[in-house]
């Protein structure tokens, strides 16, 4: 265990043996740190949080504060959960739940960039990429392997979709479906048939994500009728994914074409 000296560290942390406190960091509360984790200086960690094995913390990162919520009330037992091999760059913050007990998560292998915010009782899954300056209103729900770029800001209680990317500086209040790209304010561009590609799937699954996408969004009929026509159809579960995140969208509604 590697602790500076000015590091400040509560009694009721638990501190796995290998773990790397930088300087002028604060440990406040009980706190728990799994093996491997590296906490930059002048980065706070506080109350009911968790940190997975082999996560870092990068300078100045604030994680479990309290939620920006003027009806919070400081007393609720909320935190955070962060799994494993998470990359937790400069002055990101991450706060707890606003509910009694409940937490904001963050799955495993995720690298969140310089300044991100994730407000309280986000949900995120694994393998992420958060590009600096993202930030996450409230119950905010990513799955996994999605790109946000830079600067891009979402608002509470929509959902993002597995291998999503958003354009940097995009502004997001409805749900994004997975596999697809979003620009501007709540624009669809297409299909994420790079990250499809790099992800594993092959021509065929494509071309039936691409005969979906093209059904809901590329053609004439209302969003309402042709989902009705998908729905008579056989299709495999990345496309079906599609489908449901768009047949049952969060009370935000689903991004669309313009």
């Amino acid at each position: 265990m590697t602790l500076h000296p000015t590091a400040l560290i509560s009694p009721e942390a638990e501190l796995a043996d290998d773990v790397v406190v930088g300087p002028f960091a604060v440990l406040e509360g009980p706190v728990k740190l799994a093996a491997g984790v590296v906490i930059g200086g002048h980065a706070w960690i506080c109350g009911d949080t968790v940190l997975g094995e082999g996560t870092r913390i990068g300078w100045g990162s604030i994680i479990g504060a309290d939620p920006q919520d003027r009806g919070f009330d400081p007393g609720c037992r909320s935190g955070v959960r962060i799994g494993a091999r998470n990359v937790i760059r400069e002055y990101v913050t991450i706060h707890r739940g606003a509910q009694e007990a409940s937490h904001t998560t963050l799955g495993e292998g995720n690298f969140l960039m310089t300044g991100v915010h994730l407000g309280h009782d986000s949900q995120v899954g694994d393998d992420n990429v958060i590009a600096n300056n993202v930030l996450f209103g409230g119950h905010v729900c990513l799955g996994s392997r999605a790109f946000l770029g830079g600067g891009s800001a979402f608002h509470q209680f929509l959902r993002i979709g597995d291998l999503a990317m958003v354009q940097g500086n995009a502004v997001v209040s409805m749900d994004v479906p997975p596999y697809c790209v979003t620009f501007g304010k709540n624009q669809l561009a297409g299909l994420n048939t790079v990250g499809l590609r790099r992800a594993g799937y092959d021509a065929a699954a494509r071309a039936e994500l691409k005969r979906a996408y093209g059904m809901l969004f590329a053609s004439d009929l209302p969003l309402s009728k042709a989902l009705e026509a998908a729905a008579a159809l056989a299709w495999s579960p990345a496309a079906t994914k599609l489908l449901d995140a768009v047949a049952k969208p969060s009370r935000k509604g689903v991004v669309s074409r313009s």
